[in-house]
């Protein structure tokens, strides 16, 4: 299996522990790594690039010093490298213009609100990663035991079905 990368992007460490811990589950199959700031994530982005490692799921909050995670967000979907990664955004603070414009610039698949339910984090992430693979991952079989079963299989039997017409 090719190796991807679940960043998650939080200026308050306890929020950034509690996200990585929700996150457990997920560590297995993909590399989960945690940022204090844009400079850091972009960094581990960077890196991650150069050892081949797609990001898959980027988890990003709003309000931080250097930069928003909206503008953060906006600046992946515009990269070559990053366009295809799935954004979620896990705030408390985005106003409905700063929202908007991250819908708007296709840069944000999902939005989560604080404080989050560990499980419904979980679930949400599952289904975001499970497109992820379903868009960019051309051998799916390995991951239906760890997304979502039914969705992998429905794109692998679509795939089968597109490919012999």
């Amino acid at each position: 299996m090719n190796k991807y990368l679940i960043l998650c992007v939080d200026d308050e460490r306890d929020v950034l522990d509690g996200v990585i811990q929700d996150l457990d589950c997920f560590e297995e199959h993909f590399i989960v790594e945690a940022a204090e700031s844009v400079a850091e994530a972009k960094n581990i982005i960077s890196n991650s690039i150069e050892d081949h490692i797609k990001l898959a799921l980027i988890l990003c909050d709003h309000i931080m010093p250097e930069q928003t995670g909206i503008s953060f967000l906006i600046e992946l979907s515009q990269e070559a490298q990053t366009k295809t990664s799935r954004k979620v955004l896990l705030t408390g603070q985005a106003g409905l213009d700063d929202t908007v414009e991250a819908v708007n610039h296709s840069s944000l698949d999902y939005f989560i609100a604080k404080p989050w339910k560990g499980n419904e984090l979980r679930e949400v992430l599952t289904e975001q990663l499970t497109q992820f693979m379903i868009e960019n991952e051309p051998d799916l079989m390995p991951w239906a035991s760890i997304l979502d079963t039914e969705k992998i299989f429905n794109a692998i039997a679509d795939n089968r079905v597109s490919f012999g017409e």
